[in-house]
């Protein structure tokens, strides 16, 4: 049974395989523009910076060069249930200098199109088991980001040689440009 977390919460994953999903439902009828949210992956090391440029992981580079992380592609509307964007995770093949992977969602051209994560509702992200497709945590952003146009749901951090989830949903006025320069 999945566990539900609260914002700050920590929990070990306990999979070595999973799948990410994140999800969310906009309102397109308060800007006029379609909304596209992008989920984002970026791997960093002990200091807390990218191990290298290929382990930022999104819509244009879907995969990391360990193999470990695989991003299944850019939804550009965010229509229907479930997860809108995938992220699929196999530790036993990441790089060992990985101490921490952190999960951001950004909105494409939020600025352009006067867009924020206030207009955004039932975000969440979860992580369940490749093989048996059962929810193992769940977290769903309760908060309410009327000017952010960037969160980072969560981050998986290794601690004492497991593999453990952060539900961090802090949100950034910014983008992918933003993060870029934070961990770069």
């Amino acid at each position: 049974m999945a566990i539900n977390l609260q914002k700050g919460q920590r929990e070990n994953i306990g999979a070595p395989k999973f799948t990410i999903g994140l999800g969310w439902d906009t309102n397109s009828s308060s800007t006029g523009s379609a909304f596209d949210l992008d989920a984002s992956v970026f791997v960093l090391g002990e200091n807390k910076r990218l191990l290298a440029d290929e382990y930022f992981i999104f819509y244009n580079n879907l995969k990391s060069p360990d193999g470990a992380i695989e991003h299944t592609g850019d939804n550009l509307t965010g229509e229907g249930d479930g997860d809108d964007e995938q992220i699929k995770i196999d530790l036993s093949k990441i790089d060992p200098k990985a101490t921490e992977i952190c999960v951001v969602v950004t909105i494409h051209e939020a600025e352009n199109r006067r867009q924020n994560f206030g207009q955004v509702r039932n975000s969440f992200i979860r992580i369940f088991d490749t093989a048996t497709n059962a929810d193992l945590l769940n977290y769903e952003l309760e908060e309410d980001f009327s000017i952010e146009t960037a969160v980072e749901f969560g981050r998986i951090y290794k601690k004492d040689n497991n593999w453990k989830f952060e539900a961090v949903g802090a949100g950034m006025k910014g983008g992918l440009q933003d993060y870029l320069n934070k961990y770069q």
